[in-house]
Order: C-alpha cells, then sequence, then structure tokens
C-alpha cells in the first residue's frame, strides 16, 4: 500500500503558499515533497523539518543555518533554496525541483560507470563543493544520495543539511554523535571529529572509486568494521575490482582518499584541476572501457598493498630518462699536448701550429655536443603548472614564476565559475619551452540566451521556438483567462527577454479560455446532462463504463469530471449511475439474537431488534435472509 496517502500534508497548502502535491523522499530530519508555488506559479521541492524535531532549537538552528549557506553559493550545480519559513509545528525550505534521479539510483540500475562517465559526474560536483569551499562551507556528508542528475543531464549536489561555515566548529560530533554517513567519513573525521575541506575531498575520492567499480570500498556486517578499515588501511585500488582501468585513475583516488589529510588536495578546487589533468592524459580506449569484468567481492583486509601517493599528472617515461641522462652527463676535457721536443724548429713548428687547431676543433665539437644535449633537454623546457579552476590573475600569477608567458581566451563554461580558468594549452603537466607561452581559457560562465517571447503563441509553436533557442521546454500549466483564447500561452518562467544558460528549463503558463461554470447534472437523465452540458459551451463524452451510485438512480449521471469549473469548449466526461449496490443479506433465524446482530454487522448492515416476549431467539427478519439491500441498510429482527 502506498504509505503517501497517509501523510497529512499531501494536498494541503503550507504557509498560504506551496501546494504540496507528493512525498520524494524521507530522511532522518526531515521529508522531501514536491510542491507547487502558487504565488509564481512554478514547481519547486519542500523540505519539511520532521514535527517531532521542531522543538529541538538545535535541529531548528541547523536547518536554518542550511537556507542561508546555501543561498550564499550561486551556483549552477548547486540546488538553490528559494525561501525558508515556518507554519506551526512545520520548519521547511523551499528548494530547487530537479527532476531525474540520483546517483545511487544510477549506480543502483548500472553498476560500475565507464571512466567517462564517472569524471562527467565527478567534474560538476567538485565544482559545485569547489564553489562551497572557497567560501568556506563544508557540505560533511557527500555520497551518492546527495548528487542529482536531471533529466537533462544536469548533475547537482543537494542536501547541504550538514553544512558548516570552516571555522565555526572544531569538531564534527554532537551528543557524542557522527554527523555524516559512515562509508564517506574521512579518518580524521572518525578519529579527532574535526573537518574541513580535505574531509569532502576524501569523500568525494570513496565516490568516485564506487563509480568506477560499482561498489563502496569499505564493507563489513557493523559500522564499526567500516570505521576500523578507514583508520587502519589504504583505500584499495578502483583497479584491483575492475581489471583494465589507467592507472592514473587508481593514483587519483589514492590521492583523494589519503588517510592523512595533508597528503590530500586542499579543497575541491585542487581535485578538479587534477582530475581534469587525468582526464588530459588518458586516451579514448581507457575513458571509455567497458566495466564489464568488474571483480564484485571484497578483498579481504590486509590483502591490499597499500597505496602510494603519486604526483599527478605522471612524467613521461623519454623525459624521465632524458632528465636523469642529463643529470650524470658531464662534459670531459682532453688532456693537454706534450711539450714541443728540442731540434731544428721548422718542421716541427709546423706540426705545432696543428695541434692547437685540432684541440680547438676538439673542444667546439665537444662544447656544441654539451650544448646541444642541454638545449634538448629539460635545460630549455618546463612542465607546464596545474592553474585549472584559478582565477585568471591568480592562474597568470603562477605561470609567470615559472617563467611562461600567458596569453588569453574566453569561453562559456557550465560548470567553471566565471573568471576561473577551464584549459590550458599546452595541458597541465605537459613539456614547454622554458620561455614559452601558455593559451589560458577562461570562463564566461555559463552561455546565455534570451527566452523567446512567445505570448499568445501556440503551445506547439511556443515549444518548437523554446527548443530552437537552445533551451527546453519545460512543464505546461493550464489556467483560465478572459483575455488570451484557449490554447495560446499566457506566459513563460523565466519571462520572454530573460537571459538564461542554454538547456535552461522553460515553464509554460497555457490558457484554457474564460472560466465556464459546470452545471450541476448528478442525477439527470443522460439526455437532459448532454443538453444541459452543451448549452453552457462545453464538449461531452460518456464514460465507456458504469458506477454504483448511492445518490443518483439507476441510468442517471452519478459523475462529472471535471467538475466546478472548466474552460470554454473544455470537454466534460459524464458517468453513468448502475444505482446502489446491493449486497446478500445473511439469514440469522433461529440464531440467538447477539449472534445474529454480530452477523449482520460484519455483513455491513445496520440492526434493529423488536422483542415481543422477551426471549433471545431471533424468529423474522426484514428483510429476508438470502434477499439484497444495499450496504448500510438496517436489517429488522423480531425477537422471541
Amino acid at each position: 500500500m502506498d504509505s503517501t496517502v497517509q501523510d497529512p500534508l499531501l494536498g494541503q497548502i503550507l504557509d498560504g503558499r506551496y501546494l504540496v502535491e507528493g512525498r520524494i523522499a524521507v530522511g532522518g530530519m526531515a521529508t522531501v515533497y514536491r510542491a507547487v508555488d502558487t504565488r509564481l506559479d512554478r514547481v519547486l521541492a519542500l523540505k519539511v523539518m520532521h514535527p517531532g524535531l521542531a522543538g529541538d532549537a538545535e535541529f531548528v538552528e541547523r536547518f536554518i543555518r542550511e537556507a542561508k549557506a546555501v543561498a550564499r553559493l550561486d551556483h549552477p550545480n548547486v540546488v538553490g533554496v528559494y525561501d525558508q519559513g515556518t507554519d506551526g509545528t512545520y520548519v521547511y525550505l523551499a528548494m530547487e525541483y530537479v527532476a531525474g534521479c540520483t546517483l545511487r539510483d544510477v549506480l543502483r540500475e548500472r553498476g560500475a560507470l565507464q571512466p567517462r562517465a564517472a569524471l562527467d559526474i565527478l567534474e560538476p560536483v567538485l565544482a559545485a563543493l569547489g564553489a562551497a569551499h572557497r567560501a568556506k562551507l563544508i557540505h560533511r556528508d557527500m555520497k551518492p544520495e546527495n548528487v542529482l542528475i536531471g533529466d537533462d543531464g544536469r548533475v547537482k549536489v543537494a542536501d547541504f543539511g550538514l553544512v558548516r561555515a570552516v571555522g565555526t566548529e572544531t569538531s564534527a560530533t554532537g551528543a557524542g554523535a557522527l554527523l555524516g554517513t559512515v562509508s564517506y567519513l574521512a579518518p580524521e573525521q572518525i578519529e579527532h571529529g574535526t573537518v574541513d575541506q580535505r574531509t569532502d575531498v576524501y569523500a568525494c575520492g570513496v565516490v568516485l572509486y564506487e563509480m568506477l567499480t560499482g561498489q563502496k570500498p569499505r564493507s563489513g556486517s557493523t559500522p564499526a568494521q567500516v570505521i576500523f578499515q578507514h583508520l587502519n588501511e589504504a583505500m584499495p585500488a578502483p583497479s584491483a575490482a575492475v581489471p583494465g582501468l589507467a592507472p592514473a585513475l587508481d593514483r587519483l583516488v589514492a590521492r583523494a582518499t589519503a588517510r592523512d589529510p595533508r597528503e590530500r588536495p586542499a579543497d575541491a578546487v585542487e581535485l578538479l584541476a587534477e582530475v581534469q589533468a587525468v582526464r588530459s592524459v588518458l586516451t579514448g580506449e581507457q575513458l571509455d572501457g567497458r566495466p564489464a569484468d568488474a571483480v564484485l567481492t571484497v578483498a579481504p583486509v590486509g590483502s591490499e598493498e597499500p597505496t602510494s601517493v603519486v604526483p599527478l599528472p605522471p612524467v613521461a617515461a623519454a623525459e624521465h630518462d632524458t632528465a636523469q641522462l642529463n643529470r650524470t652527463s658531464r662534459l670531459v676535457m682532453p688532456p693537454p699536448p706534450p711539450p714541443p721536443p728540442a731540434g731544428p724548429p721548422a718542421p716541427r713548428a709546423r706540426r705545432g701550429r696543428r695541434g692547437p687547431i685540432a684541440l680547438v676543433l676538439v673542444l667546439l665539437a665537444v662544447l656544441g655536443l654539451g650544448a646541444g644535449v642541454w638545449y634538448i633537454s629539460d635545460g630549455q623546457f618546463t612542465h607546464v603548472p596545474g592553474v585549472l579552476s584559478l582565477s585568471q590573475a591568480e592562474a597568470q600569477r603562477k605561470l609567470s614564476s615559472a617563467g611562461l608567458a600567458t596569453k588569453v581566451k574566453q569561453d562559456f563554461s557550465l560548470n567553471v565559475p566565471r573568471g576561473a580558468v577551464i584549459s590550458t594549452d599546452p595541458a597541465p603537466g605537459k613539456r614547454i619551452r622554458s620561455n614559452g607561452t601558455v593559451t589560458l581559457t577562461v570562463s564566461r560562465g555559463p552561455q546565455q540566451v534570451p527566452v523567446p517571447r512567445v505570448t499568445g503563441h501556440a503551445l506547439a509553436t511556443a515549444r518548437q521556438e523554446i527548443t530552437d533557442a537552445g533551451l527546453a521546454p519545460g512543464t505546461v500549466t493550464r489556467t483560465f483567462s478572459d483575455d488570451v483564447p484557449n490554447g495560446q500561452v499566457i506566459s513563460t518562467d523565466p519571462a520572454g527577454g530573460i537571459n538564461r544558460a542554454p538547456g535552461t528549463p522553460v515553464a509554460i503558463t497555457v490558457s484554457r479560455g474564460a472560466a465556464v461554470d459546470v452545471p450541476d447534472v448528478i442525477g439527470k437523465p443522460v439526455d437532459e446532462a448532454q443538453q444541459d452540458l452543451a448549452d453552457a459551451g462545453l464538449k461531452v463524452v460518456i464514460a465507456p463504463d458504469q458506477v454504483f451510485s448511492d445518490e443518483a438512480d439507476k441510468d442517471t449521471v452519478a459523475r462529472v469530471s471535471p467538475s466546478g469549473q472548466a474552460g470554454t469548449g473544455d470537454t466534460v466526461t459524464i458517468t453513468v449511475s448502475k444505482g446502489q449496490q446491493t449486497f446478500a443479506v445473511p439469514d440469522v433465524t433461529g440464531k440467538n439474537t447477539d449472534d445474529a446482530k454480530q452477523i449482520l454487522t460484519d455483513a455491513g448492515f445496520e440492526v434493529r431488534v423488536i422483542n415481543l416476549f422477551f426471549g433471545s431467539t431471533v424468529f423474522s427478519q426484514s428483510p429476508d435472509g438470502g434477499g439484497q439491500a444495499p450496504k448500510g441498510a438496517t436489517i429488522t429482527l423480531w425477537v422471541r
């Protein structure tokens, strides 16, 4: 049975504004509903704290802190918060509604993902967390359940319910309990209760492992066993579960999940730069490898060797060998020529002049060889520093410190904030002349396109114009209008002329025409009802199936849909009555009065007893046993 029918909030209007339509999910602190903002006529998600917690000041303060914290993060990969308020015992957040699924749903359905898909999901997650980290906020509960994937493919981070400002708390515990999810807790979070940006980095490393392998890296029959592994064992390499994964992915997971937080990237921005650097060195075959050979068993404790942390990206083998050669090579000078012996000077003088010339030529050759070796070695080359996701000014300063010049171009990006570096040419870690030039591609933010003005257009035309503009037709709401003809667009949200990122859904409100009061035809003959509805400007359809009715006689109208109001020209469906539904009356003559009453009550009937001679046995009943009567009818018993 669907338990949502018992939820008291369903169908209610919260705070005089939010119409609760359905339940999406239930968590430990709150329930999330799909709702409609009746003031702005848009669909949103309503996160309502459990009423039992509303009296707890700490939980309420945390709830409000979430609203304020996330409202500060204006980022395309963070689920936005629109409003926060209370209505009686209900404390709520009004949030952006993301139609789609969670990363947990994807992993449950598909198992291990291809590396390209895993990195495609991880990058926007890190972009969102990077914005939070640069705003001095920590998520503290990163896991696949909090990664939303919209039907349009956009990735968003949700549930900043455990968010904390850096420095406002040194402990991740409260009342002796860890706040977070055991499988994704960092060792320092468990052991010392301290959190910073690197605890989110650790959780993202666990999530990446899970995407690459389709399973969690830690397992145990109790949370204590999982905690023990976090504290005492290095993270297993993903390739141990999925043979054939690129070593660079193993190193990336190891770096993000290092047990010592000092060995991890400082925050999500640095991890994002390393993820993009790893992507740039992977081949198409490595990115699109099928994870069909994943080993779905977890290796026993101690069977995995500790994973070492290696700088990313790896140095190419040829360059490594050249560097070793240059460090061990040296220039060897030839020995000086012996002094000329005594004797006739003329012939030996000529040979002596040839000797210095030969020596100079040898020296020039050796020097030229040395200069050539030096020129083709790292003496004239360096590697491009990692500057992805840094601001343009920070990236230029870092490259300038490495002796490199910069050239800047701009491009749009959904994931990288405006003014930050999207990519470099050459890519991070690539070899470049020590005085070379690096081209920075700097984000202009999400590409903006104007919402077309489609007011007064037919719905199909409006949808096509929105699609042609690079946007997505969103939900369609139909409402009455005295001014706009039936079937034409009244408005859009966002409104026409407003700039939005490509792919943004545009909600459309369509006219149902002028409102018409649907005549009350319940209980009327079908022909008469049809005429009344047609006279009101409505079309009529008769439902193919009839229904029982306690209000309408057989062959009259039992039900009208819609009722109340409809638009001019709308179609109204009428359902014909089969009359009252009747049920067989049990025969209780000859039975004890109490037994007879119980039998009839269990069958759904009311009972009236007439005792003529102060006896206790039923000698007659009306209606008679075996006859028919409507549910709830009164059965009269005569007793003697």
